[in-house]
């Protein structure tokens, strides 16, 4: 075994931590997600540092946080000479790749990767193109109550997007069993189980009579604070009703078993191909879903469902099998756990830190605080939240903080943010959480911002520059509804 070990990052998009056999659920299907739990380390308590798309992905490749390279929503993009894990591993002789996703914005869309495979499923230019999903799906793709009612049986293009960035990462490896002079680095990056909650017919059967829905208790809605009041009504989900609930339900568990085969092609792929002993498997997402649990949907929360990821390290020839971890980790910290094992240098600023210690060692170690931040939209305050220990607070500008004791109250049902008895961890923990963060700041940047993409906007639709980039959808990408 080479002292270099070859990377398979397996990163998909707004899965849930607690929808994974691994991770307790006990209807869900995930045979290869579970299958790499054995064989690894798990993280019971891995979070992402926004519970939204790219400046999730963007803190994860520079290992920094949102507010440090100013990506705080969907339409923002990554600086070219910020360096990403990618630039660290190129340099010290890995030969990269990136397949699939990664939702980039903007002109590059490499960021330090060596090559790029399948394209990019969004839009290289954030006001224009499609997905390649038909009108109907394409309103589900957003957070609105749309999206949860328009679940159902039929096949999509986001399915067909994640088994061609599976067929294409398996030939890869595949390539790769022949003796090569460099180690590899690949990222095969997926689309779902991200909305539209439409999965192949024979899941859907599987599935619509065993999902459970998800239960509060009484009076639970009288006392939410103020700002999930507002999260709630303003995305139309305050009344839904049980068969919208099981049928969105029942499509996101039937998505997560379709990516779940994707993982299974590449898994089968990597041992056909000799290549499992010298290669670490990660396996982890950009943020959750909510998927019903207090009465929400998606991401853009800071409750463990949204804000909460699985993570999960396999390589049986490195580490320990069979391994669950409990403290506090962050995707940041997986750019720096990369450069150590390739033994190289760490980048020039990184919020994270290794997880090699917890990965080697069967002893505790001293926790590390996990941040998440959120830009202010839909009415919603901006919002940052830190999990030191047991504890969880959320900071929403303008409002009291909720807090957590996620030890005694996993499902985050009593929030003590009021507690006089808590009132010391509340005060530290506020303190904390605001400590380096500067919302009136990051409002000025974007507000300044939006001033250039009213222009871009009016560009593109004047210009209707080439997506080269993109990934095209086929023809016959779309059946729904069945």
């Amino acid at each position: 075994m080479s002292d270099r070990p070859n990377f398979l990052i397996l990163l998909s998009d707004q899965h849930s931590p607690h929808v994974a056999g691994c991770y307790g659920d006990p209807v869900v299907k995930t045979p290869h997600i579970d299958a790499l739990a054995d064989r690894g380390v798990r993280f019971e308590s891995a979070y992402c540092q926004s519970p939204l798309c790219v400046p999730s992905r963007m803190s994860f490749l520079t290992s920094q946080q949102p507010s440090e390279i100013e990506v705080w929503t969907n339409s923002c993009t990554l600086p070219s000479d910020i360096t990403t894990f990618a630039h660290g591993l190129g340099a010290a002789g890995y030969e990269t790749t990136l397949v699939g996703r990664m939702h980039f914005v903007g002109a590059d869309q490499w960021h330090g990767f060596e090559h790029r495979l399948v394209g990019s499923l969004t839009p290289v230019h954030p006001f224009g193109g499609g997905l390649g999903l038909p009108p109907v799906l394409m309103r589900a793709t957003g957070q609105k109550r749309s999206s949860v009612a328009t679940a159902g049986p039929g096949k999509t293009a986001y399915q067909v997007y994640d088994e061609t960035v599976a067929q294409t990462t398996a030939e890869l490896l595949r390539a790769n069993s022949r003796a090569k002079s460099r180690p590899f680095c690949i990222v095969a990056g997926f689309v779902l189980p991200h909305c539209p909650f439409v999965c192949p017919k024979e899941d859907w059967d599987y599935y619509f009579d065993r999902v459970e829905l998800p239960t509060l208790p009484e009076g639970y809605f009288d006392n939410l604070h103020p700002v999930i009041k507002c999260w709630r009504k303003g995305r139309e989900v305050e009344d839904l009703t049980d068969e919208e609930i099981r049928r969105a339900r029942t499509g996101y568990y039937g998505i997560v078993t379709h990516l779940d085969r994707q993982v299974g092609v590449v898994t089968r792929a990597l041992a056909e191909a000799g290549l499992e002993e010298n290669t670490v498997v990660i396996y982890l997402s950009d943020h959750g879903e909510m998927a019903g649990e207090h009465g929400m949907w998606w991401k853009s929360s800071f409750f463990e469902g949204s804000v909460g990821v699985p993570l999960i390290v396999s390589c049986p020839a490195r580490f320990p099998s069979g391994r669950t971890r409990q403290e506090v980790v962050s995707l940041v910290d997986i750019g720096p756990t990369l450069l150590e094992l390739a033994g190289t240098g760490p980048l020039p600023a990184s919020a994270g830190a290794s997880l090699l210690p917890l990965l080697n060692s069967d002893h505790s170690h001293r926790p590390r605080p996990a941040f998440s931040e959120l830009y202010a939209y839909g009415g919603i305050a901006p919002a940052r939240m830190v999990r030191d220990g047991k504890w969880k607070l959320i900071h929403y500008e303008g409002h009291a903080p909720m807090l957590f004791d996620l030890e005694q109250d996993p499902g985050e049902l009593t929030d003590l943010g009021q507690s006089d008895s808590h009132a010391t961890i509340r005060e530290k923990l506020h303190r904390l959480v605001r400590s380096d963060w500067d919302p009136p700041r990051m409002e000025a940047v974007l507000a300044q911002r939006e001033k250039h993409h009213s222009l871009l906007r009016a560009w593109y639709q004047a210009v209707s520059p080439p997506n080269r980039e993109q990934w095209r959808a086929p023809e016959d990408a779309n059946r729904f509804p069945l």
